[in-house]
């Protein structure tokens, strides 16, 4: 049977980032040292697929640091904690490696900074997401107050309007956070903002590279967690910007091919989270229904890495 043509337009960058690569060494690198089980507090980045990876070779995920022995090693994950949770695990002697990323430990350096000059946070941020949680918990309660949309910013009681300065979550959508920062301005016109944009590199790349393809595609596939911020963001803004056919999907399995017959084109991306073995298994999945054209499409070249913590090249 003869297969129908299809091109595949692969945005570039997508995939792990740094600050998820350097997670994944961490715990990777904790097992080497230490020995298995090592726990881990929530899942280190939101992907079943490297969480499943890892249970297999030795880290036990739990949600709070109670469910954590006290003589086994801990990680905390990516998305950072409140400053309660390694103070807690001090307390009780514990070893703990921070895997939070670099980017979102600027944002909790920020908003320190800010508190110690005297100012109140405002954090636009997904409520109840664990970064957001994450910063939180890095200043006393009543100091950070979270907005998500302009129309949470009308609704703000502050302590002093000219005493104010915004940080964001590292996984927003580009073009919402400008909306919102808009508005902050617009009704607080003395707030400080960042020296530097919050949202980091790699969610700022992935979003432009799907902008680049999505007024050309009939439709795109996201490959990432349900509860990844930044990849249910990548579908927003595949919507927004011209293919109204975007979806999120785990992996190959989750694929909906009677939604995509007839279709001669679709865009793929994948979450900050998602490992590129899971983007060949969709391109796989595509190679043995349709007769398939791969054309990369790359907006940026990224080549950052952070570094594991000391603790970890040191012998054990």
């Amino acid at each position: 049977m003869t297969q129908s043509p299809l091109t595949l337009y692969l945005a570039a960058p997508r995939g792990f980032c740094a600050g998820v690569d350097r997670a994944i060494k961490i715990v990777e690198m904790a097992i080497e040292k230490w020995g298995p089980p090592v726990y881990v507090r929530h899942e280190i980045v939101h992907n079943k697929f490297v969480v499943d990876s890892l249970k297999d070779k030795g880290a036990i995920f739990v949600e709070e640091l109670d469910e954590c022995p006290n003589d086994r090693p801990v990680i905390f994950s990516a998305h950072g904690v409140p400053k309660a949770v390694p103070a807690e695990a001090a307390k009780r002697e514990m070893i703990y490696v921070d895997a939070t990323c670099p980017l979102v430990s600027k944002v909790h350096i920020e908003a320190e900074r800010h508190h110690a000059d005297g100012l109140q946070m405002v954090m636009i941020g997904h409520a109840g997401h664990p970064e957001t949680i994450g910063t939180m918990g890095q200043l006393p309660d009543g100091e950070v107050l979270l907005v998500e949309t302009p129309e949470d910013v009308a609704g703000l009681e502050v302590r002093d309007a000219h005493k104010l300065a915004f940080i964001t979550q590292t996984t927003l959508s580009v073009d919402d956070t400008v909306d919102v920062i808009s508005a902050l301005r617009a009704r607080f016109p003395d707030i400080v903002g960042p020296h530097k944009e919050d949202i980091c590199y790699a969610t700022t790349n992935r979003q432009a590279a799907v902008k680049a393809i999505a007024s050309n595609i009939e439709a795109l596939l996201v490959i990432g967690a349900p509860n990844s911020s930044n990849s249910q963001r990548l579908v927003e803004v595949g919507r927004a910007n011209g293919c109204s056919y975007s979806q999120l999907v785990q992996r190959a399995t989750d694929i909906d091919w009677r939604a995509l017959d007839g279709i001669s084109n679709v865009g793929i991306s994948a979450g900050a989270s998602a490992p590129e073995v899971l983007v060949n298994e969709v391109i796989d999945a595509f190679k043995a229904r349709f007769d398939v054209t791969v054309e990369l499409v790359e907006t940026a070249q990224e080549n950052i890495e952070f570094k594991v913590p000391r603790v970890l090249r040191e012998p054990a």
